[in-house]
C-alpha cells in the first residue's frame, strides 16, 4: 500500500506525542508503586472509563466483528456475547463496587481479603498470579503477531512483520515504563479520540458512497433483521456462495441454540468477575466504590457507538464495492483481512489515511499498554514484594516495576517469534485458563464455604478439563463443552472446600462486612450481626438482576443504532433510539439514583 508523505508524518507525530506524554508524567508515576500501578487512586472515573474503553477497542476484535457484520448482518450484534460484552453491565450494576471495596492493588492481593492467610490462601494467590502472568504473556504474543501483520500491510517500508512488531512494541513499552498507569490512561484517551474520529470519518464516507438500495441488492433476505428463530436462515447462494461454507464452519446455523448457550455462559462468566487484566486494574484504580461503578458505565457508554460506526462503515463499503471486485476473484479462498486495506486504500483521502492508520495503530497499542502495566503489577506486588523483598523502599519497588514491564514484553515478544506454536498457546489460554476461571470465581462471591483450597481445586480441575476435552472429544466445540467443564470445576470447588477446614471466621466476617455481597452467606451474617446488631444484609439482588437485564438491552441498542444509521434503516433506528432513551431513564432511576454515596 502506497502512503503519502503527509500520512507518514501524521503517524510519526502521533508516535512522538505519546512518548513525550510518558516523559511529562514520569515523575508523578514514580512516587511509589501505588502511584505507578493505580495512580494513587486519584484518577477521576471518567478518565479511567475512557481509557478502559480504549483498551477494549482492540482492532483485531473489531475486524472480526466487521467479518461478522458482513456475513450475518444485524444478527452479528448477538455474537460478541461469546466474550461476553455484557460483562461490563454486571460490573456497572454491582460487581465493580464489590471489587473496589477490597482496597487492594491486584486480583491476587484480593485473595487475602477473601481467604486470609494459610496454605489454601497461598494456593489461591499463586493460582491467580499464574493466571494473570500467563494470560498477559499470551496476549502480548498475540499482539506481536497482530501488529506485525497489520503494519506490514499498510506501511511502505520493506520490513518483515516481526521487525515492525518489535519497533512498535518497543515504542509502546517506553512510555509505559516512564509513566506507569498515568501513561496508560493519558495515551489511551488520546488513542480513543483518534479512533473515534477515524470511526466517524469512515461511517460518513460509507453513508455518502452507498445507498440502502445498493446494500439490499448484495445481501440475502434476513440480513437486515436483528431477531432470529431456531435456524439462522441466511442463504448467500447466488451472491457469495462461499459465505454459506463459512456459516457452516462457524457453527451458527442453529442460531437459537447457539444464543441460549452463549447467554448461559455469558451470565456466569460476568458474575464471576473480570479476569486479572487491565479491566480489573482500572476498577482498582478508581477513587471509591461508587466511582468504580461509574467508570464501568462510562466505558460502556463511550465504547460501542464509535466502534460500531467503524464496523458498519467498513462492512457496508466492502459489501457494495469490495464484493463486486477483488472479493469475487478470491472464490473459496475468501480473505476478510483484505477488507480494511481495501476500504482505506480506495475511499480515504490523503491526511485522513494517516489519521485512520494512527487510530488503528493506537487500538493495538491501547490493549498492549494496559496488558503490560497490569502484568507488571502482579510481578512486583504479588511476587517480588510478597515473597522476595517485602521491606524494600518505594523507590526500589518502582525501579523493579520498570524491569518487570520490560521482562513481560521481552517474554511476550519471544513467544511471538514462535509462530508455529502461537496458536496452541492461545488455545491453551482461552480454553484452558478461562475454562477453569469461571466456577471458583463465581463461588468466591456468593458462597461463604468456598475456601482457598476449594478455589485452587476448582481452577485446576477446570483447566485440566478444558485441555482434555479437545483431545478426548475433538469434534466438540468449546461452547458445547463449556457446561461439562463448568460442572467438573464446580464439583471440584465444592468437594475440596467441604473436605478441608473453612477459612477463619474473622477473615470471613471481615470480608462480608467490607464487601457486602449477596448470596449464600447466612452463617457469616449471623455472626456479624452478633457483633453489630445494626448490620443489615445486602437485599439488592432483585434490583441488581433487573438492572442487569435492562442494562444488557441498553447496551445492545448501542450496538445496533450505528448499524441502522449507516445502512439507512431509519424506522428501526428511531425505534432503537426511543428504547435507548427509555432504558436510560430506567437505569437512571433504578441504578444511578440508588448508587451508594461513599
Amino acid at each position: 500500500m502506497h502512503m503519502h508523505t503527509i500520512d507518514i508524518i501524521i503517524i510519526l507525530m502521533y508516535m512522538m506525542a505519546i512518548v513525550t506524554a510518558g516523559l511529562m508524567i514520569s515523575k508523578r508515576a514514580g512516587k511509589n508503586i501505588k502511584s505507578y500501578f493505580l495512580g494513587g487512586n486519584r484518577i477521576p472515573w471518567y478518565y479511567l472509563g475512557v481509557a478502559n474503553a480504549s483498551g477494549m477497542f482492540d482492532i483485531t476484535g473489531t475486524m472480526w466483528m466487521v467479518t461478522l457484520l458482513f456475513i450475518y448482518g444485524l444478527k452479528s450484534a448477538w455474537i460478541p456475547w461469546l466474550w461476553p460484552t455484557f460483562n461490563q453491565i454486571v460490573l456497572m450494576v454491582y460487581l465493580s463496587v464489590w471489587l473496589r471495596r477490597s482496597n487492594v492493588m491486584t486480583g491476587a492481593e484480593w485473595m487475602i481479603t477473601r481467604f486470609g492467610y494459610g496454605t489454601g490462601a497461598e494456593l489461591s494467590h499463586i493460582s491467580v498470579v499464574f493466571f494473570a502472568l500467563a494470560s498477559a504473556i499470551g496476549f502480548l504474543a498475540y499482539a506481536f503477531q497482530g501488529i506485525g501483520k497489520f503494519a506490514a500491510i499498510f506501511f511502505p517500508w520493506d520490513f518483515t512483520p516481526d521487525t515492525y512488531a518489535v519497533i512498535f512494541m518497543s515504542i509502546t513499552t517506553a512510555y509505559i515504563i516512564l509513566g506507569g498507569i498515568y501513561s496508560v490512561v493519558l495515551t489511551d484517551i488520546i488513542q480513543f479520540l483518534l479512533m473515534t474520529v477515524s470511526s466517524v470519518a469512515i461511517a460518513i464516507i460509507a453513508i455518502s458512497r452507498t445507498s440502502a438500495e445498493a446494500i439490499s441488492a448484495v445481501v440475502p433476505d434476513g440480513w437486515h433483521n436483528l431477531f432470529f428463530g431456531w435456524k439462522l436462515d441466511l442463504d448467500w447462494t447466488g451472491l457469495i456462495d462461499s459465505v454459506n461454507t463459512k456459516i457452516a464452519t462457524d457453527g451458527y446455523s442453529l442460531f437459537g441454540i447457539f444464543f441460549m448457550m452463549v447467554l448461559f455462559k455469558g451470565v456466569l462468566a460476568s458474575m464471576a468477575g473480570p479476569t486479572p487484566n487491565y479491566d480489573m486494574q482500572k476498577i482498582l484504580s478508581t477513587r471509591s466504590p461508587r466511582e468504580s461503578a461509574l467508570m464501568s458505565w462510562c466505558a460502556t457508554t463511550v465504547l460501542f457507538i464509535p466502534r460500531y460506526l467503524l464496523i458498519a462503515g467498513t462492512g457496508v463499503l466492502a459489501l457494495v464495492y469490495f464484493k463486486g471486485s477483488a472479493l469475487d476473484a478470491m472464490g473459496s479462498a475468501l480473505d476478510f483481512e483484505q477488507i480494511l486495506p481495501y476500504v482505506i486504500n480506495n475511499f480515504l483521502p490523503v491526511g485522513l489515511v494517516g489519521l485512520v492508520l494512527a487510530g488503528l495503530l493506537a487500538a493495538f497499542m491501547s490493549t498492549f499498554d494496559g496488558t503490560v502495566n497490569a502484568g507488571a503489577s502482579y510481578m512486583v506486588n504479588d511476587i517480588y514484594k510478597r515473597y522476595i523483598n517485602p521491606r524494600a523502599s518505594e523507590k526500589r519497588y518502582v525501579v523493579m516495576s520498570y524491569f518487570a514491564s520490560i521482562l513481560i514484553v521481552v517474554v511476550g515478544i519471544s513467544f511471538g517469534f514462535m509462530t508455529e506454536s502461537i496458536n496452541s498457546v492461545l488455545q491453551w489460554i482461552v480454553a484452558g485458563l478461562y475454562g477453569g476461571y469461571i466456577a471458583p470465581n463465581l463461588l468466591k462471591w456468593h458462597w461463604w464455604r468456598l475456601n482457598g483450597h476449594g478455589y485452587f481445586g476448582g481452577m485446576i480441575a477446570g483447566i485440566v478439563a478444558a485441555l482434555a476435552f479437545p483431545v478426548i472429544l475433538p469434534d466438540m466445540s468449546a461452547l458445547t463443552s463449556f457446561p461439562f467443564i463448568l460442572l467438573l470445576s464446580v464439583l471440584a470447588s465444592i468437594l475440596v472446600s467441604l473436605l478441608t477446614p473453612p477459612d477463619s471466621e474473622e477473615t470471613l466476617k471481615s470480608f462480608y462486612r467490607q464487601v457486602r455481597p449477596w448470596g449464600f452467606w447466612g452463617p457469616i451474617l449471623a455472626k456479624v450481626q452478633q457483633d453489630d446488631q445494626d448490620f443489615e444484609r445486602n437485599t439488592s439482588f432483585k434490583r441488581d438482576a433487573v438492572n442487569v437485564a435492562v442494562g444488557i438491552v441498553w447496551q445492545l441498542l448501542m450496538f445496533v443504532i450505528p448499524i441502522y444509521l449507516v445502512i439507512r434503516e431509519y424506522s428501526s433506528l428511531w425505534i432503537a433510539v426511543v428504547l435507548l432513551a427509555l432504558t436510560s431513564v430506567f437505569l437512571k432511576r433504578n441504578w444511578y439514583n440508588k448508587l451508594e454515596k461513599e
